[in-house]
């Protein structure tokens, strides 16, 4: 149950949203129903450090939430559509920003099939390449806690085909990814996450696995790319920015989008 002072930290944290909701980024569900919208900017010993409300004169309110208590975090840049990546990322146990895409959903895309492989996905890397030592938060019960992020990823060209998924990947964090819907390949044809594996195409990234499906790639490498079809689970294998993709040649005449969920080991780090 949560305390009187935290309730009496959402009612103020709703009135802030009222006036300056436009400005703000990410949307906290919590496991009592309560939902709120702020900037993320921090998460340590299994508490994340919420920014709300436009403030006065430059200033804005802290709100300091617990882990156990929030049920998804949802940020507008995954699932805008942006033509430019996200700034931010909820990277567990570093310090994030508050990303805003640009809102452009236009899927309409009248350029030329593309037929090479799409360029990797690119992204402003931090300066530093020390990582540290990296533990498994756990939660009271001693199973690891895993934070959930949904993703709307598109099946079209926007950005080069990867959507960002907002999340800052640790070598040796485990992922857990879920995905649904169906979307169009263009000419009448609609896929799943899973794919289809009787469709033959010669350019799609992975030539082993179904047209069509959902995949990741972790970071800029644009090599090692990861199956991921409905669902998956794997330790990721070096530092970096998920993207999300659909392995297919040519995206020019898709349309639509799958929705996934992707559940990241939480982790606490010495940096």
């Amino acid at each position: 149950m949560l305390s009187k002072k935290f309730i009496t930290s959402i009612l103020a944290a709703a009135f802030m949203i009222a006036l300056s909701a436009s400005a703000l980024a990410d949307t906290i569900r919590l496991r009592d129903g309560t939902t709120i919208r702020g900037q993320i900017i921090a998460f340590k010993d299994q508490q994340f450090t919420v920014l709300i409300g436009a403030g006065t004169r430059g200033r804005r309110s802290r709100l300091t939430l617990n882990i156990e208590d929030v049920e998804s975090i949802e940020f507008d840049s995954a699932l805008s559509g942006g033509t430019q990546p996200a700034t931010g990322a909820a990277g567990i146990g570093d310090v994030v920003g508050g990303p805003s895409g640009n809102g452009n959903t236009d899927t309409n895309d009248n350029t030329s099939p593309v037929v090479d492989n799409r360029p990797a996905p690119t992204i402003s890397q931090p300066s530093t390449t020390t990582t540290g030592r990296t533990t498994t938060t756990t939660t009271s019960s001693g199973a690891p806690a895993f934070f959930p992020i949904r993703v709307r990823v598109r099946a079209d060209n926007t950005n080069n085909g990867w959507t960002d998924s907002g999340l800052m990947v640790r070598a040796g964090q485990r992922l857990r990814i879920n995905a649904s819907g169906r979307v169009s390949l263009g000419n009448g044809v609609y896929a799943t996450p899973t794919g289809l594996p009787r469709m033959a195409d010669n350019d799609k990234l992975m030539r082993n696995e179904p047209t069509g499906a959902l995949i990741a790639v972790i970071g800029d490498d644009n090599d090692d790319f990861i199956f991921v079809g409905a669902n998956t689970e794997f330790v990721a294998k070096r530092d970096g920015r998920l993207f999300l993709g659909v392995n297919e040649g040519n995206l020019a005449d898709n349309s639509g989008a799958y929705d996934v969920t992707v559940e990241a080991e939480a982790l606490a780090g010495n940096r």
